[in-house]
């Protein structure tokens, strides 16, 4: 029987089986300014197998670009926490990131809602 990663993490009735800041060692500040709808996207320059359990986890889900809001609700994760976990991801040249600002407007109404669809198909 295949074990699917959300069970090695999630527990129904006890919830989450390891505490979202042990997966950042604690860290509550990540070392890249990163907004909820800043892109993240693989480089492939950094294969899973060379990192953390969460860190591939995390890196799995930036084979297109995707946004830290999208990465912390697969991950089931504080967004602080995401992005402690992202900006590691960018330090060691995993990913990389574009500002919401580069890709439209904020202001941008169906950027915002197609973030909204977006996230409400996942949770």
């Amino acid at each position: 029987m295949a074990v699917h990663d959300d069970e090695l993490w999630l527990d129904e009735d006890a919830g989450r089986l390891v505490r979202p800041y042990t997966v950042s060692n604690g860290r509550t500040s990540p070392t890249k300014s990163l907004d909820l709808l800043s892109l993240v996207m693989a480089t492939g320059q950094i294969a899973t197998t060379q990192l953390a359990p969460e860190h591939a986890q995390a890196l799995g889900l930036c084979n297109g670009p995707t946004s830290v809001a999208e990465v912390a609700a697969h991950l089931r994760l504080p967004a602080m926490v995401t992005k402690v976990l992202l900006s590691d991801l960018v330090d060691c040249g995993a990913v990389t990131t574009r500002s919401p600002h580069a890709a439209a407007s904020p202001t941008d109404r169906s950027v915002l809602e197609a973030v909204l669809d977006g996230l409400r198909k996942r949770l």
